[in-house]
């Protein structure tokens, strides 16, 4: 069951700014990344449902995060029906973020009060999502769908909207600069954060310091 309801996950989304996205395969090399995040200053954590008995690898690094990192509120992304959605949910999962918009999962989550973020890419599905409950919509892929002028743009007639992009947001200073100007409720971070090694190893440290200046600037851009 979940810890936190959809209105503490979301307020606490826009309290931080910026989400890492990331799965692996390896529970032990996601405990560290979301280790490394967390040290940083994140406090949301999205897991991707990606690859074979992904869930198997979330059940156990939902458990792991409760105790090593208990102010972190784990959820999963990338799911796009609503069985899964379900799974999910029965596996402790905070949050569920869709590339699609899905109002049988919409259904689902809304039973059990768990926040949802579907992925939209237009004003019409914007207003839908936000009809079927969704706190905080999803636009992807953030920088193909229209960038910050999109959300600029969506922001006028929708002011109340709560987007949060992901694809194209990059921990840089102009970037994220151009996002929080348009408008967003906070912005979701993959490859961009995850930073390696040589050999291709992950470097926790960068990945740590990444985050924590990421966050630090979206403070300074919110100032």
């Amino acid at each position: 069951m979940a810890q936190y309801s959809r209105i503490e996950v979301a307020l606490k989304m826009k309290e931080v700014g910026m989400i890492p996205v990331f799965f692996h395969s390896d529970i032990e090399v996601c405990k560290e990344i979301v280790k490394a995040c967390y040290k940083g200053g994140a406090r949301v954590f999205e897991f991707v449902n990606r690859g074979d008995f992904a869930h198997e690898v979330f059940a156990e690094l939902i458990k792991w995060t409760a105790k090593e990192c208990p102010e972190m509120i784990l959820g999963v992304g990338s799911i796009i029906d609503a069985g899964t959605t379900s799974l999910y949910i029965q596996l402790g999962a905070n949050f569920i973020v869709s590339p699609i918009l899905n109002a049988e999962m919409a259904k689902v989550c809304n039973r059990r009060k768990i926040a949802w973020s579907p992925g939209c890419g237009s004003l019409t599905e914007i207003s839908y999502a936000e009809e079927l409950g969704a706190e905080v919509v999803k636009i992807f892929p953030g920088e193909q769908v229209g960038g910050p002028e999109f959300v600029k743009a969506v922001k006028g007639p929708f002011s109340w909207s709560s987007i949060m992009p992901t694809g194209g947001v990059k921990p840089e200073v102009g970037n994220l600069t151009e996002w929080f100007n348009a408008g967003v409720h906070c912005v979701g971070m993959g490859s961009q954060l995850m930073v390696k090694n040589a050999d291709g190893s992950f470097n926790y440290e960068a990945i740590e310091a990444t985050t924590a200046n990421a966050i630090s600037i979206i403070k300074e851009i919110r100032k």
